[in-house]
């Protein structure tokens, strides 16, 4: 019987899905857009970009959103400000003019 209740137990665990962390991004020269990068579809407004998703690692995401904007002044996942060190890496992937090439379009 334990047996029998564990394997179910178990079960229903894998089958549950994942929860989708929150994300939001200050940058550095605000744009309003919708971006789609890599596992994530970012809102862009004059305050900041919001985005949820269960897929990859915060970092990833970080850096791929400095890619497509410039730099970010501050990143949250679920609520919780990437450190200085944290940011300075994810800036480090920056293009200068991102934001200026994608305001143009």
């Amino acid at each position: 019987m334990v047996r029998s209740a564990t394997f179910i137990f178990a079960v229903v665990l894998a089958g549950a899905p994942a929860a989708a962390a929150n994300y939001s991004a200050t940058l550095a020269s605000p744009t309003a857009a919708r971006i789609i990068t890599r596992d994530i579809s970012w809102n862009c407004g004059a305050a900041a970009c919001q985005g949820a998703t269960e897929e990859s690692r915060p970092s990833v995401l970080c850096e791929s959103l400095v890619k497509r904007v410039g730099r970010v002044e501050r990143f949250l996942v679920d609520g919780r400000a990437f450190t200085s060190a944290e940011l300075d890496r994810c800036n480090a992937f920056a293009k200068a003019g991102a934001a200026q090439s994608l305001a143009a379009q």
